[in-house]
């Protein structure tokens, strides 16, 4: 299926996750145990299961072969990310390619990183060209992604909203959004877009916390807000692994409940390439 029609089926909420290919995986151990993840949140019935892609197609093998056998071994949609600012066309095209012919319906298209010894490829430098050569050139579904928060990068959010405004008139089907803890964001956000005249299905992403230093290392890396109750329970408890753990479920359970009484679309979780929490979440939740 492509994104339009899973964001316009009669099952709601849409469930879906987002996973990336394991770092040093020389004896393809830590792809099967992805996978055996995976298996476990079968039973939530996830529509969709995103790949990340990285900065130049650093990562690009791995991806396929992921993608290929979310297709083929757990029968679910699949949707590759694909950045463009250290990629050639002609790299770009062959990805393409190489995605269509297994029968891929959807692609998630982002600028990416700036590479930190600044070798940028010019012949794509921001995701609305991106978007618009995909359309372009294939039959492909695409996604784009917003920041409720706003782009770390950019100078206001007002302007932010303007380029996500191109994105989407390039011919994006769906928007994800960029993780966040205060449901506000996320609430103003579609707002906002509706205003301008973004009328696309906003998809919240929600990252389960399970670990203290790694929600202020990704909340700074993101420009992301935590709120106060939730950073004032975290210092408490940060030698407490267990503990916040499952208080990072019964924050995200709750964060989801709310967002599911507003009638949201669907829900992208940032598994971590993790099943349990997001599990018990949906547990919680459906």
């Amino acid at each position: 299926m492509n994104l339009k029609e899973i964001y316009n089926t009669k099952q709601k909420p849409v469930i879906s996750y987002e996973v990336f290919p394991p770092k040093d995986d020389t004896d393809g151990e830590k792809l099967e145990a992805l996978f055996k993840e995976l298996n476990k949140l079968l039973c939530y019935n996830p529509s969709l299961i995103s790949v990340t892609y990285g900065a130049g197609g650093s990562n690009r093998n791995e991806s396929v072969e992921i993608i290929r056998r979310i297709k083929e071994e757990l029968k679910v949609t699949p949707m590759p990310h694909f950045t463009c600012v250290s990629t050639s066309t002609k790299n770009i095209s062959e990805y393409l390619k190489t995605i269509e012919s297994f029968d891929v319906k959807n692609i998630l298209a982002l600028r990416g990183d700036i590479p930190k010894d600044g070798s940028v490829c010019n012949d794509f430098k921001h995701a609305d060209e991106l978007v618009s050569y995909i359309k372009d050139n294939t039959n492909l579904s695409v996604a784009i992604a917003g920041y409720p928060e706003g782009h770390k990068e950019c100078k206001s959010f007002e302007q932010d909203l303007i380029y996500l405004k191109q994105k989407a008139d390039k011919g994006a089907d769906v928007i994800f959004s960029q993780m966040f803890f205060n449901n506000d964001h996320y609430f103003s956000f579609v707002e906002k877009c509706e205003k301008i005249g973004i009328n696309l299905p906003v998809i919240p992403g929600i990252l389960p916390v399970s670990s203290y230093k790694q929600l202020f290392k990704m909340a700074d890396m993101c420009k992301v807000e935590i709120p106060l109750k939730l950073k004032e329970t975290l210092e408490k408890h940060q030698d407490d692994s267990d503990y916040t753990k499952k208080y990072g479920i019964e924050y995200a359970s709750s964060q989801c409940e709310e967002l599911l009484q507003n009638k949201v679309r669907g829900l992208h979780f940032y598994t971590l390439n993790k099943s349990y929490a997001v599990g018990q979440i949906l547990k919680n939740i459906l």
